[in-house]
């Protein structure tokens, strides 16, 4: 039974809770292309400390979130994208984790093939043209035009239950943030550049960089911020037994 069950007086409210609640999850995406338009200190100080609401086993709270504006931000970009670039310097760098699978199935790969294909089409790049998905790829390592880069990171002594916590803090992030009219995107490419990351930003090695994110203003001008991923509905994943 829910608190609105039990006080049918403010129902109305509940269903309009749901649905702005709804709509903040819907609204939800990864932008690639930003305004520079800064961010207070104090905004993301409080999207933190409401995404610190996640539940974590035993109240373990994951974790370690590092924040870079400015020149830090942009020095760390200027190498990042000139390893990426150079072919000699970007064979020694290799991420610490497992992100995606070494075999690929469908229907993963099947979806990850569209969303690639539907963005890559957005900005006109061809099939077969590697240098532009290169250059557009690279686009992360500059938080695309981010004013704020986070980067999270867990303690390497913490267990796989403490990941499944750490995917419960990010998602609770990215939804403060909608909620405040500012957008994300979750980078995982960060994590092939932990040591250049991890030197820039003087973390400890008793911890593993998780992945970045770029925090900011939609760029409503960009082609690539029309793309709009699908999403399988319940009935194709879930299954009730009774």
């Amino acid at each position: 039974m829910t608190w609105y069950d039990r006080e049918p007086s403010k129902t109305a409210k509940a269903e309009d809770v749901a649905t702005i609640v709804d709509s903040i999850i819907r609204g939800r995406r990864s932008v690639r292309g930003f305004l520079p338009t800064p961010i207070p200190k104090e905004t993301i100080l409080n999207i933190l400390d409401v995404a610190a609401r996640a539940p974590s086993g035993t109240n373990t709270q994951p974790w370690q979130v590092t924040i870079v504006t400015g020149e830090k931000k942009e020095s760390l970009s200027r190498e990042l994208i000139s390893t990426a670039l150079d072919p000699t310097h970007n064979a020694g760098h290799q991420q610490e984790y497992s992100y995606y699978p070494e075999k690929w199935i469908s229907p993963y790969i099947d979806r990850r093939r569209k969303v690639g294909y539907d963005l890559y089409g957005l900005l006109g790049i061809a099939k077969g043209e590697k240098a532009l998905m290169e250059l557009q790829f690279t686009r992360n390592y500059a938080f695309f035009d981010a004013p704020v880069g986070l980067f999270f990171t867990i303690d390497r002594i913490l267990g796989q239950g403490s990941w499944l916590d750490y995917g419960m803090f990010l998602q609770n992030v990215m939804l403060a943030a909608r909620a405040r009219g500012l957008d994300t995107c979750p980078q995982a490419a960060f994590c092939k550049y932990h040591r250049i990351i991890t030197r820039h930003l003087e973390i400890p090695e008793s911890q593993m960089l998780v992945c970045g994110m770029a925090l900011g203003h939609e760029d409503q001008s960009r082609v690539e911020n029309t793309l709009s991923t699908e999403r399988e509905s319940a009935l194709n994943f879930a299954r009730f037994l009774e």
